[in-house]
């Protein structure tokens, strides 16, 4: 009983174009509005100044850098998957898996090194309450962000245009 239940399934195939597409798109929408909107917002109305920012930006972060690598994730297997499959020329299938391997590490970067080196510094911050500026180094780690973040739009940027065109090719 259980083989006739399932047995319809065998032909299903992963469509892995409509998973590049989404994840990508999710990705970069999601980086956008906590970029651009989330964080200005906050620190226009002066809630980074508040004391328990610090802590409330890690839960934040935390939950999105770990959104970042399912993401990252999904899109290196992608990326591999579509290697396997010969789905782009052989120059772009070689750089979609480098652009996705620098996807992860990035999103390893902000998880594991960005996002404790700045909850650290923010908690440092609130711990003393009377200095209201950043010092240098909290500064070169938003710098660095800002740089990583620049490059992590230009390469799912990209993988998502060379998706999209090779769905569009194959169909």
């Amino acid at each position: 009983m259980f083989n006739i239940a399932f047995s319809h399934d065998h032909n299903r195939q992963i469509n892995w174009s409509a998973i590049i597409l989404f994840t990508l798109g999710f990705w970069l929408s999601a980086s956008f509005v906590l970029d651009f909107v989330l964080i200005p917002s906050l620190s226009v109305t002066g809630m980074m100044t508040e004391s328990g920012f610090a802590s409330a930006g890690f839960v934040i972060f935390g939950i999105f850098n770990r959104v970042e690598l399912i993401c990252a994730s999904l899109v290196l297997t992608t990326a591999l998957v579509f290697g396997s499959q010969h789905y782009f020329t052989q120059r772009k299938q070689v750089l979609s898996i480098i652009f996705s391997s620098l996807l992860l590490a990035i999103a390893l970067a902000y998880t594991y090194v960005f996002t404790p080196h700045l909850t650290a510094w923010g908690l440092c911050l609130n711990q003393f309450g009377v200095n209201q500026t950043m010092p240098t180094n909290m500064i070169s780690w938003h710098e660095g962000y800002w740089f990583l973040e620049l490059v992590k739009y230009i390469l799912a940027g990209t993988l998502l245009r060379w998706s999209y065109q090779g769905l569009l090719s194959h169909n």
